[in-house]
């Protein structure tokens, strides 16, 4: 059996995040194992909330780009593991979707770091709706990629 480790691409290409999160969720039986996978769907355009779709489609007739989900495409997979990298003008982000089929878990590490107070300041609102927003993401994904139907 393995000792209990904890690593993630996320926090090997942002070595000094400014902010953290991790996420864990049970891998449905019969869903795929592949990381890639499994971050192409949280980060499709069907896996945001309406609310947020909302904001972004709002943000972009104001005239004020919002990321589009080809912002948040697979940059590389390792082992059981993907990543999705965003850089911002005002922070830089990493997204690590991992999956662990010895285990049947699925993990989510996000990893940011700040580009000034205005990256600080940005970054709030995700901050504070990142834990509600990846959550409903992973249950959309678990049932979307595991076959189930409502």
């Amino acid at each position: 059996m393995r000792q209990p480790g904890f690593w993630s691409l996320a926090l090997a290409d942002i070595v000094d995040p400014d902010y953290t999160q991790v996420w864990l969720d049970v891998l449905p039986a019969h869903a795929t194992a592949d990381p890639a996978a499994w971050a192409r769907n949280l980060f499709s355009s069907s896996a945001l909330p309406r609310w947020l779709a909302g904001v972004l489609a709002l943000r972009s007739l104001l005239g004020r780009r919002a990321p589009r989900c080809e912002t948040f495409a697979v940059r590389r997979v390792e082992g059981e593991e993907a990543l999705v990298a965003v850089d911002a003008r005002g922070v830089d982000v990493r997204v690590g979707i991992g999956v662990d089929e010895e285990r049947a878990l699925v993990r989510v590490v996000t990893a940011m770091r700040f580009k000034g107070r205005g990256g600080r300041l940005w970054s709030l609102p995700l901050r504070l709706s990142l834990a509600l927003l990846m959550r409903g993401m992973l249950s959309r994904a678990r049932r979307e990629l595991s076959g189930v139907t409502r």
